[in-house]
């Protein structure tokens, strides 16, 4: 088929492709191929459906993308919030994928245990324009909104899970507040 012929009738090359490949020429030498999908995946073994080529590629093109689409939202002077699940509860935490150069600052949350009762702890652990507080502090969500804690000096390991408590007094907020 010429390029001609099938520009001027695609319907009925892609009704011959059913059957058999089409060959698409220019000038009388072969340029492009015409295959069903059926033909093609048996051709290069491919088993995905159409739907498995359009979906989200692999992890290793999420981070280009998660970069195009923030530099885009950016631009249009769009707030990005991203909030990333880390695995473990307790104990050491993995996470899926590392978004923090993407992010301009990025804060740890991270439960901790003291004296048998379920606390939380924030730090800021990248702000990238200005200097930022490089402390570990208890946080809370009352009925008073977000109440911070005084940096928890008297305690070593908040982050790894495996906190230890050294000093002599109670430092955390009131379990009322």
């Amino acid at each position: 088929v010429s390029s001609r012929e099938f520009n001027q009738d695609v319907s009925s090359a892609k009704r011959f492709a059913r059957l058999e490949p089409v060959f698409v020429t220019d000038r009388g030498r072969p340029t492009h191929v015409l295959l069903s999908i059926d033909a093609f995946r048996q051709l290069t073994g491919h088993t995905e459906t159409m739907v498995d080529l359009l979906a989200m590629p692999d992890e290793r093109f999420l981070i280009l993308q998660m970069h195009e689409l923030l530099s885009y939202l950016n631009q249009l002077g769009v707030l990005s919030i991203l909030v990333l699940a880390q695995h473990g509860l307790m104990g050491p935490m993995q996470t899926p994928i590392d978004l923090s150069y993407l992010s301009d600052s990025v804060l740890m949350l991270r439960y901790f245990e003291f004296e048998g009762s379920v606390r939380r702890a924030l730090s800021v652990v990248k702000k990238r324009s200005g200097t930022h507080e490089l402390t570990i502090r208890e946080f809370k969500l009352g009925a008073r909104g977000l109440m911070i804690g005084e940096p928890l000096r008297e305690f070593s390991g908040v982050f790894t899970g495996t906190p230890h408590y050294t000093g002599s007094g109670t430092p955390l907020l009131d379990e009322d507040a």
